[in-house]
């Protein structure tokens, strides 16, 4: 059995939806798990509506006009009497409801948000249908067990595992299976979400608990590469493979084309995971896996959207152990992890992902023991495995507020 995911840009539009039943019609041969994203910027719009909605603004508006992207995407692929049509427009009727239920900003958030996943998935199981690949739609909720972390479930990985053993007497019955990225369901009984982009992340997890032969992200890039090329044109580099551990660095200091909690439970269970592209499958893509490679080239990775915070003790005093495990203890009671940090004998200062709401609950905790400083808008890039002509490019920036080196790995967090 293999397991696939599409992502959003692979379902963006008509077109996208035909290529994957075009590429799932060549593997007929095998069973199959589909993972699928939700369409396009649909994440995007619904954050947007749930933005608009606390703001007491006009969110209809919004909701009229992501049914009507997903109205254009279905009158190239369905007749006017399709029953999808009312399938959809009940999603998006469950939309307007869980709005106006009251309850705390990240549980509600998972509530509305997940539901791009179940629109793209009802979508492409009944073009699937059409195009006589018969598949059968689950709910991921069904299977997927969390805690009840909102915006960032923690998967309960023995319950999963027990719920996810009904799933191979369903393949013996229908080929293939189509389900949701990036949601799972809290033991409590509501929606969880796994992070953002963590439709990656959702096929590592079936793909463990049911030992799969592997895993195969398709996206609209040839394979993994060494940087952005829409950063970096000139030096991108497509690998043909990485190890595990390598990937998983790649993730942590924020490369995109993985998520970064993708690698663990596929390098425990010696899952190989492909990245293979999505406009053209005869591409060889990049294979991660266990093995070892020697001298690989720099990798650049860019994250954007940081924020720079940094603590400084208001009585002359050094930083002790005691003041740094508030600090760190206040950071995880908030659910933010650092990117990178640095300290000197009366600051501490660290990088993390900026938003609005956990930022201004940061510093307010902060700020109880310390002068608190903090700087928005800055991108971190990290080059790792880096070589003279890399660290010349990247080293003592213009406009850096910081700057970390080690053996092999480079720091700098700028205001690009």
């Amino acid at each position: 059995m293999k397991v696939f995911k599409f992502g959003g840009a692979s379902v963006k539009d008509a077109e996208g939806v035909k290529n994957v039943a075009a590429i799932l019609h060549t593997y007929t041969q095998h069973p199959l798990i589909i993972v699928v994203s939700a369409m396009g910027k649909t994440t995007n719009a619904l954050e947007k509506i749930l933005s608009l909605y606390y703001a007491n603004q006009n969110y209809l508006a919004e909701i009229d006009k992501l049914k009507k992207y997903h109205y254009d995407i279905m009158r190239e692929l369905f007749l006017e009497l399709h029953p999808v049509w009312k399938d959809i427009d009940d999603v998006f009727a469950t939309l307007i409801n869980e709005l106006k239920k009251k309850r705390a900003d990240d549980q509600q958030y998972d509530q509305v948000v997940s539901l791009g996943e179940v629109i793209s998935t009802i979508i492409v199981h009944r073009y699937l249908l059409n195009q006589q690949l018969i598949a059968e739609w689950l709910d991921a909720r069904n299977f997927i067990v969390t805690d009840s972390t909102y915006r960032e479930g923690k998967i309960d990985w023995e319950a999963t595992e027990e719920k996810m053993q009904q799933i191979p007497t369903i393949l013996q019955r229908k080929k293939i299976i189509l389900t949701q990225g990036f949601i799972g369901r809290s033991r409590e009984g509501l929606t969880t979400t796994l992070g953002r982009d963590g439709s990656d992340f959702t096929a590592a997890i079936f793909a463990s608990c049911l030992h799969a032969q592997s895993v195969t992200i398709w996206k609209d890039v040839p394979g993994v590469m060494n940087v952005d090329p829409k950063r970096v044109p000139d030096a991108a580099i497509v690998f043909d493979e990485l190890p595990f551990k390598e990937a998983a660095e790649m993730t942590y200091y924020g490369a995109s084309v993985i998520h970064p909690k993708t690698i663990k439970p596929l390098a425990n269970k010696g899952i190989p995971l492909y990245v293979k592209n999505f406009d053209d499958p005869s591409l060889p893509g990049t294979k991660i896996h266990e093995c070892k490679i020697d001298h690989l080239p720099p990798l650049i990775v860019f994250k954007d959207n940081q924020c720079l915070v940094s603590c400084k003790v208001t009585d002359y005093t050094f930083v002790s152990e005691d003041q740094m495990r508030s600090i760190f203890s206040t950071l995880s009671e908030l659910n933010l992890r650092i990117n990178v940090m640095q300290n000197s004998a009366i600051s501490f200062s660290f990088c993390i992902d900026f938003r609005q709401d956990k930022i201004a609950a940061l510093i307010k905790r902060l700020h109880e023991h310390f002068e608190v400083y903090y700087n928005t808008g800055l991108t971190l890039i990290t080059v790792k495995n880096y070589d003279a002509k890399t660290f010349e490019k990247y080293h003592h920036m213009k406009g850096a507020l910081m700057e970390q080196v080690s053996r092999s790995t480079l720091q700098v967090l700028v205001k690009l």
